[in-house]
């Protein structure tokens, strides 16, 4: 396997710390992906009284998306380092991971045109039309999208909830 497709690629010996560092700078990219999007969007206060809602509005709509897209494809591509990873070291550390490994078990990436697709995800439908009613019916596209952004927090959260156990038993052992 090659080494740059995983994460043990350092000289530290131990691989458990190694893979745990390097999942923890990605879950760091990916929130930091998301955060930029929100960033971006809302910078886009400063063009309102210049730009016109037909256009503003739009992209709005195209920062979330690709903001979501791109920490959903950085979510893949931890769950495959990581995956790879493991299949390096011992069934003893393997075991050590596996709070983060099943994080990915429990939410696996689903594909984006499933997240974009409306008919598949009714809920998050229903949710973006009864806030543009409320609002604006021009911001259901934004609603929808902003729901995929939401869920992707959502996942990195839990994601370094497990980051942050694995760490805490590390340097428990390391101090014993």
């Amino acid at each position: 396997m090659n080494k740059e497709k995983s994460y043990l690629t350092g000289s530290f010996n131990n691989d458990v710390y190694l893979i745990v560092q390097g999942i923890d700078k990605d879950v760091e990219r990916g929130e930091d992906i998301l955060m930029l999007g929100l960033g971006i969007v809302m910078m886009s206060t400063f063009f309102a009284p210049i730009v016109p809602p037909a256009i503003l509005l739009p992209l709005v709509a195209i920062t979330f998306a690709v903001s979501s897209s791109v920490a959903r494809l950085n979510y893949r591509d931890m769950e495959r380092k990581l995956v790879i990873s493991m299949g390096q070291i011992d069934h003893c550390d393997q075991a050590v991971l596996k709070p983060i490994a099943s994080v990915f078990g429990e939410h696996p990436p689903e594909s984006l045109h499933i997240a974009f697709n409306p008919m598949k995800n009714p809920k998050r439908t229903v949710k973006s039309a009864l806030g543009a009613m409320l609002i604006n019916p021009l911001w259901m596209p934004i609603f929808y999208v902003m729901g995929i952004q939401i869920a992707e927090e959502r996942i990195l959260g839990r994601l370094n909830l497990a980051i942050i156990g694995v760490e805490q038993k590390i340097m428990a052992h390391i101090k014993n």
